[in-house]
């Protein structure tokens, strides 16, 4: 079985032009990547606590969707709405390609926490985490661990280029919560179960799937 690819983005915003940002984002991203064969939603969050602004996710058939021809063509050919925001208006890009090498939960929730590590994870200790968490289903609605693939593996984009090269993770524990303070209280538990990981929690602020274009 093909492991699902997940492209996971964090990210700032030059201050003042987050409505620029809304606007390109929903207005123009979402549909167009949704657009590549095999990207299968994406998924907007906004910070309410930790180092970034902004988190979002994409998943896909698997992750040599984000290595494909479509794909790349179309990181190598960015609208001028997308050179502008590129350029002018995201800061501390961090985006990894990865393979989603386990899911619990059914569900998706309306908050995350994510847990970052800059060196490939300790798989089996987020395992086990994340099956003690999802064994309250009131309160996390589902979790995944995420894993990089090798940047070097990875081509350099245009897009990439025009925002100054982007920083990478070595995976992820992400944990989706129904309600605001258990994303809260999970993620303060993770900060001190991972310690040296950047924990944020968020809220989502958008879904768009291909079943909804």
């Amino acid at each position: 079985m093909v492991e699902p690819g997940i492209l996971a983005i964090w990210n700032d915003c030059v201050e003042g032009r987050e409505a620029e940002l809304d606007a390109w984002f929903q207005g123009e991203h979402l549909e167009e990547r949704l657009a590549v064969p095999g990207f299968l939603f994406g998924r907007r969050h906004e910070a309410i606590s930790g180092a970034s602004a902004y988190f979002n996710f994409y998943l896909t058939e698997s992750p040599a969707v984000l290595t494909s021809k479509a794909y790349l063509a179309r990181l190598d050919d960015p609208t001028p709405m997308t050179r502008t925001i590129m350029t002018e208006v995201f800061l501390n890009m961090n985006r990894t390609v990865c393979h989603r090498r386990l899911r619990r939960g059914a569900f998706r929730g309306a908050y995350a926490v994510t847990v970052r590590f800059n060196a490939a994870p300790d798989e089996t200790a987020l395992a086990a985490a994340l099956d003690q968490l999802v064994a309250d289903p009131t309160t996390v609605a589902g979790g995944e661990i995420w894993i990089a693939l090798d940047p070097k593996d990875m081509p350099v984009s245009q897009e990439e280029r025009l925002r100054g090269g982007d920083k990478k993770i070595g995976g992820c524990l992400m944990v989706d919560t129904l309600r605001q303070a258990d994303a809260e209280k999970i993620g303060a538990m993770l900060a001190k179960t991972f310690p040296g990981t950047e924990v944020g929690v968020f809220r989502v602020l958008c879904h768009l799937g291909r079943g909804d274009l």
